[in-house]
Formats: structure tokens, sequence, C-alpha cells
């Protein structure tokens, strides 16, 4: 389960706004990567955690139904949030690892507020003028990054649900993009749309 020990280490290094970072959307076959970063503030990092936030953990790991409820309570709760998008076509034109990095890179350049620290799942951002630190499954590690994990997937989870309206036969609504036998089905049957990632295996 995800705590807060990372942050508390920060914070009593002087630090104060300190944001996690996470993208969604890495292994799909269509659609955008979607990127958070949020500042949860230090008085809910330092006091007993709420209900909702001892609930919170990696997006992966919860029903849909639990990171709906628990969005609420995450936005109501942050100090502030930026979203960041790459498109299939960015995700072609350069790769799936470059357009993870940009669309986390993207979401904290929109932050309102400007963060002291950058908490990222994976990999830490290259050319940004922040403190960092690249957390291996920190989405099971740290509240913010799991925060983060839940409100860039219920984003995203929204977007394919309004993409099956204009992509209708792939299911989207259902399988967010990924590689179901379904999905693999419709590919078959109706080809490749523009909201398909080109350069993935598109074959199953």
């Amino acid at each position: 389960m995800p705590d807060f020990e990372i942050e508390k280490r920060f914070l009593k290094q002087g630090y104060r706004f300190i944001a996690g970072v996470d993208e969604v959307g890495r292994g799909a076959l269509c659609g955008p990567v979607v990127a958070v970063a949020l500042v949860l503030p230090a008085s809910l990092i330092q006091a007993p955690s709420p209900a909702w936030l001892r609930q919170t953990n990696d997006s992966k790991l919860l029903s849909p139904h639990k990171r709906r409820e628990l969005v609420r309570f995450i936005l109501a709760g942050a100090e502030s949030v930026g979203v960041g998008l790459c498109s299939n076509v960015e995700v072609d034109q350069k790769n799936i690892y470059w357009a993870s990095l940009e669309a986390m890179r993207r979401a904290v350049e929109r932050m309102p507020l400007r963060p002291d620290v950058l908490l990222i799942d994976g990999f830490e951002l290259k050319d940004v003028p922040h403190v960092q630190e690249g957390v291996r499954g920190g989405d099971r590690k740290s509240y913010s990054i799991a925060a983060a994990s839940v409100v860039a997937k219920v984003l995203r989870d929204e977007m394919m649900a309004r993409c099956d309206v204009i992509f209708s036969g792939y299911s989207l609504t259902k399988n967010k993009g990924y590689g179901t036998e379904e999905h693999y089905r419709a590919l078959q049957k109706f080809g490749q749309t523009s909201f398909h990632r080109q350069s993935f295996h598109l074959k199953s």
C-alpha cells in the first residue's frame, strides 16, 4: 500500500510543494498517453490519513467505480493539478517511451502552482527545472503518485468512452483502447482508424 514516507522525507528537507506524477495509456493500441501531476497539501501529508486516501492505490488495482469515487476527493483535496497528453500521432512520430515522458513533462508545465519536488512513477524527466525522484512502482509506494494515477486513468477512460461514439465497433468504452481479443477482431473486420497507433503491432 502507498504511504507518505517519501513526501515526508522531502518535507523534512524544507520542501513544501511535492507533486506526484504518473501516466496511463502506454500499452494501448490507440488513443493518447495521458499524464497527471498533482500536489497534495502538506497538512494532509502530516495528518492522519482520511478514509478516502487510505483507499487510494495504483489505479490498476482499483475498480472503475472506486476510481470515479476517489477522483472527486482527490481533486477537491489537491492544491494544484496539471494534465498533459501525447496523441497517437506523436507516439508514431517519436516512440511510446518519449511520449510517456513528454506527457508527464507537459502535465508538470501546466500546473498552476510550481512544484518544489517531482515524484515520478518510473524514470526521472529531462529538461525540467525541479528537484525530482524517479520511483519504480511509485503508484504503489506514494500516495501522491497513486492519486495522480487515479486521476489520469479516469480522464483517459472518459476520453475513450467519448471516442467510442466516433469510432464505433471497437468497444473502446469497454477495452479503453487496449489489445483485447474483441479489439483485435474489430481491427481485422474494420481496419485501423486515424485514432490507432500505426507504429504498434495491430494484428493479433
